[in-house]
């Protein structure tokens, strides 16, 4: 008599066949699962890009931007010298809308904080994680423009993030920051138009404004 003979059989025929589509079907779940997070992690759902933020006031870059024409630096005063580029205070405002607009409904917030003295709740838009260390005014300095990280502010009725501003983001900039340089007096121009030997003051540039790429991919210049 031989081994086994006999004996009630454990698995079916089909046991084999049930095992690998299983196995192969949880493989194709964990390679799905992985794609699909990452492109959950990189939609504008989780880095909010192109998604309106609702403000204290409904400042429209659109109209002061791009309709009137108002320069960066009259609400964010600190982008050339400071790491934060700043929030307009009231009195920035009201140094218009105290002339223009005065009983204006949707004003109504910004002659409350003038009166009060409470300054309005501004919500940043454009941020980073407190561990990252980023400096508006060394940017400017270097040549990086404005809209290069913002995007087209005059286009934007209510201010929306542009651009992710991930680590991955960041370090495309810092590997090759040449085609994101334009001269420093134009960085705060919209729609600029380059130059046919842009590639050439690009070049130049990196070596004029002292900038050095080998290094901005070191962990202590974002990580401090």
């Amino acid at each position: 008599m031989q081994i086994g003979e006999g004996m009630p059989q454990v698995f079916s025929s089909n046991a084999n066949g049930i095992a690998r589509f299983i196995l192969w079907g949880f493989c194709f779940f964990a390679i799905f699962a992985a794609i699909g997070g990452t492109a959950l992690l990189r939609s504008g759902f989780i880095t909010g890009v192109g998604r309106p933020v609702a403000q204290a006031v409904p400042f429209s870059h659109k109209h002061h931007v791009g309709d009137i024409g108002l320069d960066c630096r009259y609400c964010h005063n600190g982008v050339e010298t400071s790491a934060s580029a700043g929030l307009p205070a009231t009195e920035v405002c009201m140094t218009c809308h105290s002339q223009i607009f005065t009983n204006a409904d949707m004003l109504a917030p910004v002659r409350a904080s003038l009166a009060s003295g409470r300054p309005l709740q501004w919500q940043r838009v454009n941020s980073v994680p407190d561990f990252v260390y980023f400096n508006h005014s060394i940017h400017i300095a270097k040549g990086v423009a404005c809209e290069t990280c913002h995007g087209d502010v005059d286009d934007m009725p209510l201010m929306q993030r542009a651009h992710s501003l991930s680590m991955e983001w960041c370090l495309g900039c810092h590997r090759d920051p040449g085609p994101n340089l334009r001269p420093p007096q134009d960085v705060f121009l919209l729609h600029w138009n380059p130059p046919q030997d842009i590639e050439q003051v690009r070049r130049s540039l990196i070596s004029i404004l002292d900038i050095h790429p080998e290094t901005m991919t070191d962990c202590y210049v974002c990580h401090r």
